[in-house]
């Protein structure tokens, strides 16, 4: 392509093609991608390919049509800007420069990070909390919720495939959920467990019937965004309206309300969308990066709180 001048056509609007981005909708990458792949993607020089891959990209997964799509999505940008197009999407994302295996390496190390710091509270909580505390066993199956999510969001952001996708997308559901089962036991389990129980095994039967909706019958976006962000809302004027009538008697729950404001104002993070700075740092990285101290702060929370209730368990059990 070098050495002649190459007249993008820009694929926008409702008679753009059914599938996928601005980018790989585009007849110039789509026959770029299709040249790469007969050139380097069978007989010897697929083995040629193969011979000089460094081994982390291959346990990653990466292919040759990995390489050409990754490729030509760059010789695509570079003519969008030489012509002054705003820079497109490519299946869904926008471009980013890989780093060694990392697809996404801010949203990688982030998800990373954000893992670190719920296993460092894990850690903490289990430390500082003696097992008899009436929360404890409901708070240490939240944080390997927490940290199962963490530990596919950072393979996801590694290499996007269905099958990172999908387990990040789940496994971030089980959370939400997980939390609004958190806050029943907290505000109403302890006194009455069978309801803790039966709110339990329906919060269960939604999440298999949102896992199944999804992998069998259509992996909707749009329904599984809504979804989830339902659950969210729910739990946070859960959390929030317990946290708020109980704020003069529980000092701690002061903790629970500033992450519950943050998570919400941080969530409109999401809706700005806009081309990575630097090819490294977009909307959701940045949302991942912010999210890392506010796990911190809702452990310390618990921590506090199963440290209350222990206390008031054990005066109780003194004037019995």
């Amino acid at each position: 392509m070098a050495g002649r001048t190459v007249r993008l056509v820009l694929l926008v609007g409702a008679a753009a093609l059914a599938s996928g981005s601005q980018g790989d909708r585009e007849p110039l990458y789509r026959d770029c991608v299709l040249r790469c792949e007969e050139r380097n993607c069978s007989g010897g020089a697929l083995k040629h390919f193969r011979s000089r891959q460094p081994i982390y990209m291959s346990l990653a997964g990466w292919t040759c049509q990995d390489d050409c799509k990754y490729e030509c999505m760059w010789v695509t940008v570079g003519l969008y800007l030489q012509e002054g197009h705003k820079v497109p999407q490519f299946h869904g994302k926008w471009p980013f420069f890989r780093f060694l295996c990392f697809q996404e390496p801010a949203s990688a190390v982030a998800s990373f990070l954000n893992g670190l710091a719920s296993l460092v509270m894990l850690c903490r909580y289990r430390t500082s909390v003696p097992a008899s505390s009436p929360m404890y066993p409901t708070c240490v199956a939240f944080a390997w919720v927490s940290l199962n999510a963490w530990f596919w969001s950072t393979v996801f952001h590694t290499r996007d495939t269905d099958l990172t996708e999908k387990m990040d997308y789940f496994c971030a559901s089980t959370v939400i959920l997980h939390s609004v089962y958190l806050c029943c036991v907290r505000t109403v389990g302890l006194h009455r467990p069978a309801v803790a129980s039966a709110f339990r095994a329906l919060l269960l039967l939604m999440l298999t019937a949102h896992v199944s909706y999804l992998s069998l019958v259509r992996f909707d976006y749009g329904y599984n965004l809504a979804a989830n962000v339902a659950i969210g809302l729910v739990n946070a004027a859960w959390w929030l309206t317990w946290c708020l009538r109980n704020r003069q008697r529980l000092p701690h729950v002061r903790k629970c309300i500033v992450v519950v404001l943050l998570l919400q104002g941080l969530s409109l993070l999401e809706l700005l969308d806009f081309p990575p700075l630097f090819w490294v740092l977009d909307a959701h990285a940045i949302w991942h990066i912010s999210t890392i101290p506010v796990h911190v702060l809702f452990f310390s929370f618990l921590e506090d709180d199963s440290l209350y209730l222990l206390k008031e368990s054990e005066a109780k059990f003194k004037l019995d």
